[in-house]
């Protein structure tokens, strides 16, 4: 798989589907990979043009020594989308991906054809935990919180039916830079668009998982409120990474939202 630098940073992706169709580009969750999105790229890449890559700091993607903004993330996708010669997209993000995905929306209204927000926050304190996250991982590895964090991210009974997903999403989060983790750990420690997202116009779809322990459906629901005109859908069985837990039903959530946008 390729790899463009922007800025500062070696932003690893991989682009499928139809030359000319309409783009889908996602961003991941923090502590995740690309790969999270498999099952959608292969739901949409037969009419959709998606483009998948690593966050920075994240999976094949390289890391900068240096503070950064939820902006410096939404800027290296615009820098990506550049570099590829792709002038908008529908963007669709999880998690710090959704952060994302609000943040380039606020920057690039003009490129943001749609936008899927899933299992994410506008504001996601305490601050406190999220800079304790990002010091014990640069003290003692990934390791050290893999347990915790991925225990939120599945319904109890998820891992014992789909031990061999589970499995690969705790490998990819072992093998992650801890460097790069702690820096969007503060990412997210610093992020607050609560007072800018009533400035989204786009057409909006929000998916939420009922068991979602990280970002609750009351969170979802704050996004849903600001944003006029979006819509929120609740998935049962799912927690924080529903993308890869309830696959199908956010294909069908998704396919269905963007082909009432692009005929919109």
């Amino acid at each position: 798989m390729p790899s463009i630098t922007v800025k500062d940073v070696d932003l690893h992706y991989e682009l499928s589907g139809p030359e000319g169709a309409p783009v889908v580009a996602f961003s991941n969750s923090i502590g995740t990979t690309l790969e999270m999105w498999d099952t959608q790229a292969e739901a949409l890449s037969g009419q959709y043009r998606c483009l998948r890559y690593d966050t920075r700091g994240h999976g094949r993607s390289t890391t900068v020594d240096r503070s950064i903004t939820i902006n410096d993330l939404a800027d290296d996708l615009a820098g990506l989308l550049d570099a590829l010669g792709l002038p908008k997209a529908h963007i669709v993000g999880l998690s710090l991906g959704g952060m994302t995905a609000q943040a380039f929306t606020l920057r690039y209204p003009e490129r943001t054809t749609s936008l899927t927000l899933m299992a994410t926050a506008a504001y996601l304190p305490p601050a406190e935990a999220w800079e304790q996250r990002a010091v014990t991982v640069c003290r003692d590895g990934m390791a050290a919180i893999s347990d915790a964090v991925i225990a939120r991210w599945f319904t109890p009974t998820y891992p014992q039916a789909f031990p061999h997903k589970v499995a690969s999403v705790r490998d990819r989060f072992l093998h992650m830079d801890p460097g790069g983790y702690a820096a969007c750990c503060r990412v997210i420690r610093d992020m607050d668009l609560r007072q800018d997202i009533g400035l989204i116009t786009t057409p909006t779809l929000i998916i939420a998982g009922a068991e979602d322990l990280a970002t609750p459906v009351a969170l979802m629901e704050d996004i849903r409120v600001h944003i006029a005109g979006s819509e929120l859908v609740i998935l049962p069985d799912a927690a924080h990474i529903l993308a890869i837990e309830q696959a199908d039903r956010v294909n069908r959530h998704l396919l269905g939202f963007l082909g009432a946008a692009v005929s919109a």
